[in-house]
């Protein structure tokens, strides 16, 4: 007779020693998945809570922004307003999962199969996390950014670190490289080098400098030509954070490390906001088929399977178009409705997936072609080549034209025939691109013959142009940053000018 894996809710930490081995003979021998070690943490809700503010990030350093999400979070907790995650994982080596100790036995097995397997699998394996993310480096770079921080605190006063940091997160979704170098980033080797990283930079820096830093109301003579600036300076360049590490004026070597540090935890998010819908429907996908295979082998019992069925349907709720509680598609529901539409495709296809879906209609191996798709797609990619008009059928998908210059205003622009999937699939894969739904902002010049202005451009598309008191807030913490004034200069595809914001730094309070 199988053994099983636990009776009623109840369970401790042999019990959890059990469910991990269990899942990982499925994940392993069964599913072929390839992951990092697992750790798994056990934790109470208000450790949950604390987590949810710092994005779930163990050692990270401390800032008021963290304090105020744990204020909120616990708030709306203890009135009822909303629940609690199940677990919190974390794409390092070892991968960490942590679970809430409120949790049954059911619900932990559910956690470990989508966290600990699911997650850990895409982390390893998809391209993205390969050429971004340094899981071997993560924990250890967290750790040092957190002590660095604390030192320059004590060194330099906790407000003084404040006013840099809350600069730096707000310019963080500008501080990213979107386009893989040569070289693969080591943040263990960023940890070693930070004390010792900025000799080179700070010869250009002070050959740029020297003569056009101004001592009064004059203006320099030695004005560079645009090209050697541009060439020093490196422009354009649309990682904010990294321009002004290299090139502020007036920035202490400090506060070019915090940047640094910001930048690259910024960098490690990168991929998650491409991959949400990837990520937690491959998670689904393979929680759904390991709780799935222990039921059928005995190792749980029917009540269990049918607790872990009532949570698994509620995180794949997809609420209709017209339901008040839409707000766009479920990434939980979206992406495991995919993945399972590809196992159909691969394996009981019909005559409209044969000619949809030529490469994998029929081909009979679902775990490799599932393997394959989660290690070499991201959301956008991953949309626009495997949403089926089956599925888009399913979920009664429909495509709407609102263009203000046009009298006719809103219409239905596309239905269901071949070329109304088409275009369905397309406005959807469309609005899961970074390129398109990110704002294309980055430094084209500096004046350096004359005021010192900072210029950005931010090239509008569609007409979507920047929410005038966000930019004017953002742009403070970059002036204030860049110490002197700043220019953004909204433009559209022809270059013509829509709107310029110019912002002055504030002065710097004088030390208590």
């Amino acid at each position: 007779m199988t053994e099983r894996l636990f009776e009623g809710a109840d369970w401790d930490f042999r019990t959890l020693q059990r469910i991990t081995d269990a899942c990982e003979e499925v994940a392993l021998k069964d599913l072929g998945l390839d992951v990092y070690p697992n750790q798994i943490e056990v934790i109470t809700a208000e450790q949950m809570l604390d987590a949810y503010s710092s994005v779930g990030m163990p050692l990270f350093y401390k800032h008021w922004s963290f304090g105020k999400h744990f204020a909120f979070h616990e708030a709306s907790y203890r009135k009822g307003l909303m629940g609690l995650a199940y677990e919190i994982v974390i794409n390092s080596s070892p991968c960490i999962s942590y679970l809430m100790e409120e949790n049954t036995a059911t619900m932990q097995t559910l956690v470990i199969a989508h966290a600990a397997f699911g997650h850990n699998h895409f982390f390893k394996n998809n391209y993205l996390f390969k050429q971004w993310t340094d899981a071997d480096g993560i924990l250890d770079y967290l750790d040092f950014a957190k002590n660095y921080v604390a030192s320059c605190e004590e060194r330099y006063g906790r407000i003084e670190v404040e006013r840099t940091l809350d600069a730096a997160h707000a310019l963080m979704s500008h501080g990213i490289d979107r386009y893989p170098g040569k070289k693969k980033l080591d943040l263990r080797a960023e940890e070693k080098r930070a004390g010792r990283r900025r000799q080179h930079e700070e010869e250009v820096f002070n050959d740029l400098w020297r003569t056009t830093v101004p001592k009064g109301a004059a203006k320099s003579r030695s004005a560079l030509s645009i090209e050697r600036r541009r060439k020093l300076l490196g422009l354009p360049q649309e990682n904010l954070l990294y321009f002004l590490e290299k090139s502020a004026p007036r920035l202490a070597p400090w506060q070019r490390e915090l940047l640094r540090i910001v930048r690259h935890i910024a960098q490690y998010f990168y991929p998650q906001s491409q991959t949400k819908v990837m990520n937690e429907g491959t998670a689904t996908y393979v929680h759904y088929r390991i709780m799935t295979m222990l039921h059928e082998r005995g190792r749980i019992t029917d009540g269990n399977f049918l607790e872990f069925l009532g949570s698994h349907t509620n995180v794949v709720f997809q609420p209709e178009f017209d339901d008040p509680r839409f707000s766009g598609f479920n990434p939980y529901a979206l992406g495991f409705a995919v993945m399972q539409d590809i196992e159909r495709i691969v394996t009981k296809p019909e005559d409209e997936d044969r000619e949809w879906f030529p490469d994998i209609a029929g081909k009979g191996d679902v775990m490799g072609v599932l393997r394959d798709v989660w290690a070499n797609y991201r959301d956008e990619s991953f949309i626009g080549q495997f949403l089926s008009p089956r599925l888009m059928r399913h979920f009664r998908m429909f495509h709407l034209h609102d263009d203000p210059e046009e009298r006719a205003g809103i219409r239905v622009d596309a239905i269901h025939d071949e070329r109304g999937f088409r275009r369905v699939r397309r406005e959807l894969a469309r609005q899961h691109d970074v390129g398109f739904i990110d704002a294309n902002i980055e430094v084209v010049d500096v004046d350096l013959s004359g005021d010192r202005r900072l210029i950005l451009h931010h090239h509008v598309i569609k007409g979507s142009q920047l929410n005038e008191t966000d930019a004017k807030r953002v742009l403070q913490h970059l002036a204030d940053l860049w110490t002197y004034d700043v220019s953004l200069i909204e433009v559209d595809a022809n270059d013509k000018v829509l709107r310029e914001y110019v912002v002055s730094p504030r002065p710097i309070p004088a030390a208590a």
